[in-house]
């Protein structure tokens, strides 16, 4: 298909909304407007007004969204009932022995779905599939309506082994369907074809809960791109990295969950294909949290393993993300031990750090960074009124030096590294804990407040090097630009490989692959060609945990299974097995639609002198002391440009700190490679 002449990348994060658009020339415009709340919509137009295009000359959106995040993290959701199996209507309840907190019988746990909305109806199947109790189809239309009566705008239908045999589920889809009033009705097998009732329920409720939160926004805002005469449906993030038609993905709401950080893991791995580079560990940091995550060969990593919050845990592929929260809008201060605490409370956007003036009065990271002279006050981003520096300066010293016997510098300074302490951890939980080194990985740093800490993480770690990307700031709109459409599909076998027929398991990835690749064709986006990937969850008979493990094509053998599996056993955990018998448990297939490459060197411009980019010097204090750095213009170096460290390199979207004996290279496609010493 013919390229869109013109492209956008829209993320809609919590403080504001990013656009990447590329020209029909190739050239790129940005913008980062306020998000707009509640009314997102409003944002987006805002975003596309202000980087001087119209609705109606855009031919392609790709939209990254935190609506649903956000309305599951708020509970803000809509009215859901569940129509179950008889004697199972507690089935978001029952967990897998975990607990709220770590230690002491204490915590509290509300499912999305209240106990007097969760409705039982009599019917049966086991986990082979073989039907022991009938579909009361009476007590399906009863309990349906009552719910509607309830005022429930969305409606589960989540029963036992439906992964195995979905003919109940189907037929009791088909009875809601003729009474209930939209169409926000989830049937727990068509989301998640897999076994594990607690996990397949809740995913099949988090999906509900959000649908007509996101069927609503996305109505919103279509209907005003189209009266700006926009010709095309946008297509919207998944939190697996792809991309999906908005008219399809309220449909699967629960997949956009973690749209916007996929979207950043995304761009990320892009970028470092067209820099030449494959192993990297992302670093996204914002105004109230930091994301990461781990590309290894090039591949963004995959779980179907996460938590969104307690008790809600959402099985469905999604970009492997650890969050921690230190965010710019993390506030420091002691706890009740006067130890110092950095976060997770964050001021967010209002009343925010104090540095922006909307009323904020404890200090928070921003503020540091702020006071040690890693940030221009004139250059702040949504400042309301502008705050006298002695101001925050008292802050800290009334709430951390003064208690501590600090002075103000070195307690902003403490504020800082206890933030990075946090940020480390998170990075070593997807690197050293899974056995990767990370010498042999660089750190891609990215969103408002990465750069300006990533060179102290990068050499705490023992990381080498790191990459800022051209845009920083707007690092998860280009993940939006460059994301492809993607499916995943999932079923449950959960059988001795040895008792499988071959033709079975071919049966099963091809009719998977025919489904993937019959949606993605539905997509009406540009797609050069359509990847299929086959993989098989397994485990030795008796264990608990699964391991993933690729498969070569839809015919694959058994014996080349077994073989598969072994070998991926024996690496992770340097022991064979082959006394103990292999379970395929699941069968995956994700069907890629490529779309064509985004030249990322078009996100600046080749600048010119090296000289005509210094704009001035500016006091630095780092690792205890005061240095003169000097301060570049990132947009006007050019290709090649060399700078040591101290050094504050900035840009309209983000600031980048070169600390004391650093070297930053700007490489052939923009972006900034800082070698860490030691």
């Amino acid at each position: 298909m013919a390229m869109a002449r013109i492209l956008a990348g829209i993320d809609v994060g919590g403080t504001f909304t990013d656009l990447l658009l590329q020209d029909a020339d190739g050239g790129v415009r940005i913008a980062k407007v306020p998000t707009t709340s509640p009314n997102q919509a409003d944002g987006v137009l805002a975003a596309i007004e202000a980087a001087g295009a119209t609705a109606d000359t855009i031919e392609l959106i790709v939209h990254g969204t935190t609506a649903t995040t956000n309305a599951v993290l708020e509970r803000k959701l809509a009215r859901v009932g569940l129509v179950t199996t008889q004697g199972f209507r507690d089935v978001l309840e029952l967990g897998r022995r975990t607990r709220p907190q770590p230690y002491g019988l204490k915590g509290s746990f509300e499912p999305l779905v209240p106990r007097e909305l969760r409705r039982e109806v009599a019917e049966r199947m086991d986990a082979s599939g073989r039907v022991v109790t009938p579909l009361d189809e009476a007590a399906v239309m009863r309990e349906v309506q009552a719910l509607l009566d309830a005022g429930c705008e969305a409606l589960v239908i989540h029963f036992l082994h439906a992964y195995a045999n979905p003919a109940h589920e189907r037929r009791a889809g088909e009875i809601a369907r003729a009474i209930w009033p939209n169409g926000y009705v989830t049937l727990g097998h068509e989301l998640l074809s897999e076994f594990r009732e607690y996990e397949r329920g809740t995913t099949a409720t988090v999906n509900a809960a959000v649908q007509p939160v996101l069927d609503r926004y996305l109505q919103r805002l279509q209907e005003k791109l189209a009266a700006r005469g926009h010709p095309r449906d946008l297509l919207v993030m998944n939190g697996n990295g792809g991309t999906m038609p908005a008219r399809l993905v309220a449909r699967e709401a629960a997949k956009t969950v973690m749209s916007g950080p996929a979207s950043g893991v995304i761009a990320a791995a892009a970028t470092l294909a067209q820099t030449g580079l494959s192993n990297a560990v992302t670093y996204d940091m914002g105004g109230t949290s930091t994301d990461v995550a781990l590309i290894a060969g090039g591949v963004p990593e995959v779980s179907a393993e996460l938590s969104i919050a307690y008790g809600l845990p959402i099985h469905l592929p999604m970009v492997d993300v650890r969050t921690v929260g230190a965010g710019g809008g993390s506030i420091a201060g002691l706890d009740a031990a006067a130890m110092l605490r950095v976060g997770p409370e964050s001021a967010g956007s209002m009343p925010g750090p104090i540095c922006y003036g909307r009323g904020g009065t404890r200090p928070t990271i921003t503020d540091a960074n702020l006071v040690l002279g890693r940030l221009d006050p004139a250059r702040l981003l949504a400042v309301r009124d502008a705050v006298p520096m002695q101001r925050i300066r008292d802050a800290f010293a009334r709430d951390i030096g003064d208690p501590l016997g600090l002075g103000v510098e070195q307690a902003a300074e403490a504020a800082i590294r206890l933030a990075n302490v946090h940020m480390t951890g998170a990075i070593r939980m997807v690197s050293l804990s899974r056995g990767h080194d990370p010498r042999d990985f660089v750190l891609f740093a990215f969103g408002g407040a990465g750069p300006l800490h990533a060179v102290a993480l990068a050499r705490e770690i023992g990381i080498p090097e790191v990459l800022v990307p051209a845009r920083p700031g707007l690092t998860n709109a280009l993940g939006c630009l460059v994301a492809d459409l993607r499916q995943d599909l999932v079923n449950t076998l959960n059988r001795g490989l040895d008792e499988l027929p071959e033709e079975d398991i071919a049966a099963t990835l091809r009719g998977q692959r025919e489904r993937g690749i019959a949606v993605i064709r539905a997509g009406g986006a540009e797609v050069e060609e359509v990847t299929v990937l086959h993989a098989a969850e397994m485990q030795f008979r008796g264990q608990t945990h699964l391991l993933r493990v690729a498969l070569p094509r839809h015919d694959v053998t058994r014996a080349e299974i077994q073989a598969a599996f072994e070998a991926a056993y024996l690496a992770g955990f340097q022991v064979r097995l082959p006394e103990i018998r292999a379970v395929l448990v699941n069968l995956n297939t994700s069907v890629i639609g490529r779309r064509r490459r985004l030249d990322l060197s078009t996100l600046l411009g080749t600048g010119g002198r090296q000289e005509e980019a210094r704009i001035g010097e500016r006091p630095l204090f780092a690792d205890g002391a005061w240095h003169r750095a000097d301060v570049w213009q990132r947009e006007a170096l050019p290709r090649g440009a060399r700078i040591a460290g101290p050094a504050i390199i900035n840009q309209a979207d983000a600031t980048t700190i070169l600390e004391p004996g650093s070297e930053a290279v700007v490489d052939q496609i923009g972006n900034l490679r800082i070698r860490v010493t030691a």
